[in-house]
C-alpha cells in the first residue's frame, strides 16, 4: 500500500461531463491505498479460503426484479462484445449483453477463464463483492474523494492523471480504448481488454492504473452532484472535510428498469472507455453503477484509514 498524506485538492471539473460539477476544494485526512487494483490472483486467494459466492455466482432474488420474467433470473454477468462494424452509439445493449455463466472466474462466459490472467484486476465484482473481500483483509473501499485525491497524485486540477496531455510525448500512458468503439480495438500495449497492473506507469504517487483498465468501486451513493458540492456542504466558505454522501436517495434512477436498485459512484474509466464516446479515463469522471450490478470492466482497490 501506499501513504497519501493528508491535504487539500480541487475535486471535479467543470469542462467535461455535467456530473463532474461543480469543480470545488476539499480536504481529506491521511490514509494508504492499494497501489494496483485488486488482482485476480488476490480475488482467487481470497475465494479459495472463504468460500464467497459473488452476486454473479448467485441466482437473483425475485422479489429483488419484480417485474423480470422468472426463468431470465439466472446467474450471470454483463459483457461487453464489439461490434461487427459501426453502430449508433445511442443504445449500448449493441455491445453489452447479460451472460449466463459469467462471473469473476469466467470473464467472457461459462467457457472461459482467467487462469492466464492473473495478474490482470479481477472483474465481474458487484458492489457487495468488493466490499466483503476489502473487510476481509481488514481494510475498506475508499470514498469518491479519497479515490480522487489518489488518483490525481499530487498534480491538483490536471486533466488526466499524468498530466494535461493525453499522450504525453506521443506515448500512451494508460489503458483505454484504442480505435473506432464499439468495434475495431487495435489495443493498448497489444492487449485487448484488461491489462496487467504495472504494465503502464504509476501517477506521482506511485499508484497504477488509477485511470483506465477497470473502473473502480467507491463508497458513495450516487448523486448529480458529487460529495462535497454547495448540496452536501455544512458551513459556508470551509472546504469540507472528507466529504461522503452515505444515503441512497439521490442514488435511485427511479422510472427506468432497476430503478429501485441504489447506485454508487465508479471512479477511473476503463479499457472500454474511447475519446469518441466515454472520456472518462480522467480522475474526475464519476459515473453511478447500481450495487447488484457487475460488469467485465468494474474493479476495485481497497484503503487504510
Amino acid at each position: 500500500m501506499i501513504k497519501i498524506p493528508a491535504g487539500r485538492f480541487r475535486m471535479g471539473s467543470t469542462g467535461f461531463y455535467a456530473e463532474e460539477a461543480p469543480a470545488r476544494d476539499v480536504e481529506v485526512d491521511a490514509f494508504a491505498i492499494d497501489r494496483g487494483p485488486v488482482t485476480v490472483a488476490q480475488y482467487t486467494r481470497f475465494v479459495d479460503e472463504t468460500g464467497y459466492p459473488t452476486v454473479a455466482e448467485r441466482p437473483p432474488d425475485p422479489s429483488t426484479y419484480p417485474d423480470a420474467d422468472p426463468s431470465l433470473l439466472v446467474a450471470g454477468s454483463a459483457v461487453f462484445h464489439p461490434t461487427p462494424g459501426p453502430v449508433p452509439l445511442d443504445d449500448a445493449g449493441r455491445w453489452w449483453a447479460y451472460v449466463p455463466g459469467a462471473s469473476w472466474r469466467h470473464p467472457w462466459g461459462p467457457n472461459s477463464d482467467n487462469s492466464q490472467r492473473q495478474d490482470h484486476p479481477v472483474t465481474h465484482v458487484a458492489y457487495e463483492d468488493a466490499a466483503v473481500y476489502a473487510e476481509w483483509v481488514g481494510k475498506a473501499l475508499p470514498t469518491e474523494a479519497e479515490w480522487e485525491y489518489a488518483a490525481r497524485g499530487g498534480l491538483h486540477g490536471a486533466t488526466f492523471a499524468w498530466g494535461d496531455d493525453e499522450y504525453p510525448a506521443g506515448e500512451l500512458v494508460a489503458n483505454f480504448w484504442q480505435g473506432d468503439f464499439p468495434w475495431r480495438n487495435t489495443g493498448a500495449k497489444g492487449w485487448r481488454g484488461t491489462t496487467p497492473v504495472g504494465l503502464f506507469a504509476a501517477n506521482g504517487y506511485d499508484l497504477f492504473d488509477m485511470t483506465g483498465n477497470v473502473w473502480e468501486w467507491t463508497t458513495d451513493y450516487y448523486s448529480p452532484r458529487g460529495a462535497g458540492s454547495e448540496e452536501t456542504r455544512s458551513a459556508c466558505c470551509v472546504p469540507p472535510r472528507n466529504p461522503h454522501i452515505d444515503t441512497a436517495d439521490a442514488s435511485y434512477d427511479l422510472g427506468r428498469p432497476g430503478g429501485n436498485i441504489p447506485r454508487r459512484v465508479i471512479k477511473g474509466g476503463s479499457h472500454l472507455c474511447a475519446p469518441s464516446y466515454c472520456l472518462r479515463y480522467r480522475p474526475a469522471a464519476r459515473q453511478p453503477e447500481a450495487i447488484d450490478t457487475s460488469t467485465s470492466h468494474i474493479g476495485f482497490r481497497c484503503i487504510l484509514r
